[in-house]
């Protein structure tokens, strides 16, 4: 008796079972990273100026997020956090060169140049002497509606030790976590 009951019981038990796993995954997150990587130039005949920060120009970058989002199944849609996990810039001309020009920089994220919608993305005070590539310090800003698109724009607040004598390219290195879920 005991043994039709378990039987009975048993396919019952493994349904609910299934169900409740089955909710639980379409309820759950996959995380993973985007990546974007961008080269800008700082003019030498800009007129930067040593003694207050100067906002540079937005560089429009062109952001891998969308085919990033669809290798992981996923699509801007159902992203439901995204923050800066890390940020490099890094001097890749002249050979050489280093940030001694820069004494502190800012970085703000908009959805185009136009920066109407910009928010501080990551910042650095002290720019170390000597390096050819510095990591700035992510905020916790939210930055969702910033990686819906095919690109967004960065825009620099610099303020300089000295004026550069030559063209300088600069590379920025981007890794954003980002929250979505399955559709």
């Amino acid at each position: 008796m005991k043994t039709k009951t378990l039987l009975l019981v048993l396919p019952a038990l493994v349904g609910v079972l299934l169900l409740a796993g089955g909710c639980k995954k379409i309820l759950s997150l996959i995380h993973f990273t985007v990546s974007d990587s961008q080269s800008f130039t700082l003019p030498s005949a800009y007129n930067f100026g040593t003694t207050a920060p100067v906002t540079l120009p937005a560089v429009t970058v062109t952001s891998t997020a969308t085919s990033t989002y669809s290798s992981n199944n996923t699509s801007a849609k159902y992203v439901q956090d995204v923050t800066l996990k890390e940020l490099t810039l890094t001097a890749t001309s002249p050979a050489g060169q280093t940030f001694d020009i820069v004494k502190n920089v800012k970085l703000y994220i908009s959805t185009d140049a136009t920066g109407t919608n910009k928010v501080l993305m990551a910042s650095l005070d002290q720019v170390p002497l000597g390096a050819t590539s510095i990591q700035l310090n992510p905020t916790d800003a939210k930055l969702d509606m910033y990686l819906q698109n095919s690109s967004y724009a960065l825009t620099s607040e610099v303020q300089f030790n000295q004026q550069p004598t030559h063209d300088v390219v600069l590379r920025v290195d981007s890794k954003f976590n980002v929250s979505a879920s399955l559709p």
